[in-house]
């Protein structure tokens, strides 16, 4: 799952980081663009020494470039990490996004509260976090079912943290 409590649930203090799938490692990354690569390369062996080779060639390795590119491109797009402290006293959230810049929200433990739109949001079951008259959404990268579990730990962990025992 993407994301993950850094801290037990019985500490007062919770964090909590989440962040986009990255199913493509950099090993996976270099065998998918050798893989086409030779793949593509294929039927240029039955036209080496001709003058369609040299009509062929340009359109691979466009076509490699262009895949190069566009997973390069996804992968720098997927570098969003979201931190979210929550304490007894305040609970914080700070997004960085896939530029470098951060936002940050940040709000009294007491007034937070968690809440899950089924519908209506940019993605099913989104789930926000509303305090300090602003409301920010959390997660919106993960797929439905890890939107509804999270909800249900934030949720948890919210009333946790605003009414230790």
């Amino acid at each position: 799952m993407p994301y993950q409590w850094k801290t037990p649930k019985r500490e007062t203090t919770q964090h909590l980081q989440l962040w986009p799938h990255n199913s493509l490692s950099p090993e996976g990354f270099a065998a998918m663009i050798l893989g086409f690569f030779l793949f593509a390369s294929l039927p240029l062996y039955g036209v080496i020494g001709t003058a369609v080779l040299w009509g062929l060639l340009p359109f691979m390795l466009a076509a490699t470039a262009a895949l190069y590119y566009a997973l390069r491109r996804n992968q720098r797009d997927r570098r969003i990490l979201e931190d979210l402290t929550v304490s007894p006293e305040t609970t914080r959230l700070i997004r960085t996004n896939p530029k470098g810049d951060s936002q940050d929200w940040e709000s009294n433990t007491y007034w937070v509260k968690v809440a899950c739109h089924e519908q209506g949001g940019p993605v099913p079951y989104y789930v926000t976090l509303k305090g300090q008259g602003r409301e920010v959404e959390i997660g919106s990268f993960l797929s439905e079912d890890e939107r509804k579990a999270l909800y249900s730990d934030l949720t948890d962990a919210v009333r946790r943290a605003a009414h230790p025992c």
